[in-house]
């Protein structure tokens, strides 16, 4: 069994994710996105989904981009 490094919950079913090299260890999806996934630059949800991103700045969603004035994105559908 491994603990998860987010609730600390020591899971027979836990799992390993390896991001840029680093080895995170979670016992559930939940914990994994609260740890790893970006957040939105304006309205600051987990982005779990594909996103926008525009010189480097992580958006939930065009709407959100352009609530900060970026333009030019488009929702991917």
């Amino acid at each position: 069994m491994a603990r998860c490094e987010v609730c600390g919950n020591d899971y027979d079913k836990s799992f390993e994710v390896v991001k840029q090299g680093e080895t995170h260890v979670f016992d559930s999806f939940e914990c994994a996105i609260h740890a790893l996934a970006p957040t939105c630059e304006h309205c600051g949800c987990r982005i779990i989904g594909h996103g926008v991103e525009a010189s480097g700045r992580m958006f939930c969603c065009a709407s959100c981009a352009m609530a900060v004035g970026v333009s030019g994105l488009h929702d991917r559908v």
